[in-house]
């Protein structure tokens, strides 16, 4: 564990909370996630309890246990927030987003009433904006 990360010492972010857990890894949530109509209504991150760099660290136990933790953030947020689908995602390296260097795996719910209703996570990349020089 590194005494400086948010997501090995989840009190470090006083912003976050904990929501659900297993034996090996937690559900967080940012505080302002919990509000209705946020952009990021019911958005969250499972990390490992082990600090692991990327999802490529995880042991088998871990990949498991985030399956199983996954299942259950879906019947919570489905019952607590009822969005209309997902979109999930790990961020491995710096290149591609990653910002804290511990492995997480985003839970971003999606709702029909947002700009973007039906624009998965390859829009970004298929974007023109987007066009490798």
């Amino acid at each position: 564990m590194t005494e400086s990360c948010v997501f090995c010492y989840p009190d470090l972010e006083t912003e976050q909370v904990v929501l659900l857990s297993n034996e090996y890894c937690l559900f967080l949530q940012l505080k302002r996630a919990q509000l209705k109509g946020n952009q990021l209504e019911g958005a969250g991150v499972i990390v490992p309890r082990a600090h692991r760099e990327t999802a490529f660290d995880l042991t088998t136990e871990e990949w498991v246990a985030t399956q199983q933790l996954l299942q259950e953030v879906k019947s919570y947020l489905d019952e607590t927030h009822r969005p209309k689908g997902y979109n999930l995602g790990w961020n491995c390296g710096e290149v591609d987003g990653q910002h804290i260097g511990h492995a997480h795996f985003h839970v971003i719910p999606r709702y029909e009433d947002e700009p973007l209703v039906g624009k998965g996570i390859r829009y970004m990349f298929k974007h023109e904006a987007n066009k490798r020089r």
